[in-house]
């Protein structure tokens, strides 16, 4: 048990860290690199982003790791998770909060701007990108710290579980 245990937490906790990178290098680089560009290429850039992050290696993190961490949190429950337990269901709770701003506002903000369609003047892609960027921006931020948090709650699990069963 303990050993299935640690395999669940680990992998919850790698797939978080995996979507918390994700979502801050968005937050530090990607969209701060973007900003820069013109509006053809900001919108060009993020349907293309949109289209190419649909694969399995997203998805796998994506929808994997909430089941993994509610296995961790089942598995702890009932066996001794101990000290590491609040801060696994804090890391569930933290990781469910970035997966509804997600679902809730960043795809659909994505659908519209994949549905927007090819505008043929400047002010047609200014206004898509207006529709789409700063919103997008605000809320990949609160996904970004939501994941990165869920992250750390996680890390630090892991630690107090090793120990206690060490």
């Amino acid at each position: 048990m303990r050993a299935l245990t640690t395999l669940a937490l680990l992998a919850g906790t790698v797939a978080t860290g995996l979507m918390a990178g994700l979502f801050a290098g968005f937050a530090y680089a990607v969209m701060p690199g973007l900003r820069r560009g013109d509006d053809h290429t900001f919108v060009t850039a993020m349907r293309r982003i949109n289209e190419a992050i649909l694969n399995g290696w997203f998805l796998g993190c994506f929808m994997g790791a909430p089941v993994v961490l509610a296995a961790a949190v089942a598995l702890q429950w009932a066996g001794d998770g101990g000290a590491a337990l609040p801060f696994t269901v804090a890391g569930l709770v933290l990781y469910l909060v970035m997966f509804a701003v997600t679902a809730a506002v960043n795809v659909p903000l994505n659908e519209r701007l994949a549905a927007a369609g090819e505008p043929d003047d400047a002010s047609g892609l200014a206004a898509i990108r207006e529709r789409f960027e700063s919103s997008w921006v605000a809320w990949n931020t609160v996904r970004a710290v939501a994941a990165t948090v869920a992250f750390g709650c996680l890390a630090w699990a892991l630690v107090l579980y090793g120990r206690a069963t060490g």
